[in-house]
Order: structure tokens, then C-alpha cells, then sequence
């Protein structure tokens, strides 16, 4: 059986090119949203229209540079032309470097900070005027990290980003509230994808001996759910905090990984 919970509401997702974001926004279109895909990447137009052809959903695709704030607005803007309104906003763009503090420059501190922070920070601000005209309310979801629970070493540039991320979303939680906005965050833990095969390698290589993949299976191997999470763990608390189910929920960021942290 088909839900269609999400039939007439307007999901924005950014870094929806591929990996977890396409992910996150198959499933919204799965249960009838029209869906706004933004990357940087051009490969956002051929994922959105491989969604309208599996889904029958509407999904356009916007290359959108989530740090430039001319082309963030662009982005709320085709979203506004084609949808005339947005309910959800998915801030799920996110980039890693791994370094030891003396290799750490200054250029990839702020390039992860960029990404991570800056550009949940002017998406929000782009998304909000869109939510609010219609008196509708909101739901902002922004993308943390198990890193915003525990910096990890070599990355303190991530670390930084995602902490930063918290913040964000509590002071957003209560600023947006008396417009009926919420603002959640989601902490996902180790979840197959690009970034992870990265994450193996770098880490790997500084931490010692490791082969491929063997860093992150002695990883998988002490979370106590014994398996690494999927895209769709992730889109199931997103539906969820979406959803209207979610009503009483705000200025949360929830963990999804397996019980890695439990705080």
C-alpha cells in the first residue's frame, strides 16, 4: 500500500545529487511530495528526472552552490516559480576533510565550516520567507553528524561544523517557532556512501595499517546494532520529523547510528 502523506507539500533537498540526499528525496517523492533537488553538482538534473520517471513525482533539479548566497536565492527562487510555496527544507549538503592539525589549512577549515554551517544557515534564511507567506508553517532538517556528539580526531574542522550545526538548529527552533516552523537536526553515524570510502582511506592511512574497508568494519563492529546504517534509516526519521506526527517536536537532533552515541 502506497502512503501518500506528503500529497501538496513542497520538499527541498540540498546535496540530493547522489548518496544520502537522493536518498532522502526518493522517499518524499515516494509518498507524494513534489521535490527540489540541489547540488552543486550537475548531475542534480538527471537524478531529479530518474525521480519524476520512478515516482511520477514532480522533481526539478537546481545547481545550487549551497555557500554562494546569490545562487542559494536562485534556489529558493525556482522553487517559488514552479511550486509557489515550500513546506520542508532538507539541509543535507555536507563535506569532510581529514588532517592532522599541522597538514589542517586554513582553506579546508573554512570550506568544511562553509558547507556545513554557513550553508544550513542560508538556506534556512532563503527557505523561511516561502514558509511563512502562506501561513502554513515549516520544517527545517538539518544535517549534523554523530560528530556533533563527539569530535573526532583529525577532524576538528568537521567537528566544529556539525557542534555548529546543534546550535544553529536550537536558536532557529526558537526564533521560527511563533511561525509554526520547526527545526530539527539528525545525527546519522556511519552510513554507506562516497564519503565513507573517503572517510575509510584518509583515516585508515593516519590511524595505521589498514586495508580498504578495514577501518570502517572494526567500526561497524562496535556499534551495538552490528551494521552500518542505510539511506533509508536516514529517510525514515526524516519522513517522520516532517511529518505531522512531528508536531510537538522542535529544536531536537536526534541520533541515527545504530547506538554509537547515546547522548
Amino acid at each position: 500500500m502506497t502512503h501518500h502523506r506528503f500529497e501538496g507539500k513542497v520538499v527541498a533537498i540540498t546535496g540530493a545529487a547522489r548518496g544520502i540526499g537522493r536518498g532522502i528525496a526518493e522517499r518524499f517523492a515516494g509518498e507524494g511530495a513534489s521535490v527540489v533537488l540541489a547540488d552543486r553538482e550537475e548531475l542534480v538534473m538527471d537524478t531529479a528526472s530518474s525521480i519524476r520517471e520512478e515516482f511520477g513525482a514532480e522533481a526539478i533539479g537546481v545547481v545550487c552552490d549551497v555557500t554562494d548566497e546569490a545562487a542559494v536565492a536562485a534556489f529558493a527562487e525556482a522553487t517559488d516559480d514552479r511550486f509557489g510555496r515550500l513546506d520542508v527544507l532538507v539541509n543535507n549538503a555536507g563535506a569532510i576533510t581529514i588532517a592532522p592539525l599541522d597538514e589542517l589549512t586554513l582553506e579546508a577549515w573554512d570550506r568544511v565550516l562553509r558547507v556545513n554551517t554557513t550553508g544550513a544557515f542560508l538556506c534556512a534564511k532563503a527557505a523561511v520567507p516561502l514558509m511563512r507567506r502562506g501561513g502554513r508553517g515549516g520544517v527545517i532538517i538539518n544535517a549534523a553528524s554523530g560528530q556533533a556528539r563527539q569530535g573526532f580526531i583529525y577532524t576538528p574542522h568537521y567537528a566544529a561544523s556539525k557542534f555548529g550545526v546543534v546550535g544553529l538548529t536550537q536558536s532557529l527552533a526558537k526564533e521560527l517557532a511563533k511561525d509554526q516552523i520547526r527545526v530539527n537536526a539528525y545525527c546519522p553515524g556511519i552510513v554507506g556512501s562516497d564519503m565513507w570510502d573517503y572517510n575509510d582511506r584518509e583515516w585508515g592511512r593516519l590511524l595505521g595499517d589498514y586495508g580498504p574497508g578495514e577501518l570502517m568494519a572494526e567500526w561497524v563492529s562496535n556499534i551495538p546494532l552490528g551494521r552500518p546504517g542505510s539511506n533509508d534509516d536516514v529517510a525514515n526519521l526524516l519522513l517522520f520529523l516532517a511529518s505531522d506526527e512531528a508536531a510537538y517536536i522542535t529544536g531536537q537532533s536526534i541520533n541515527i547510528d545504530g547506538g554509537m552515541f547515546m547522548s
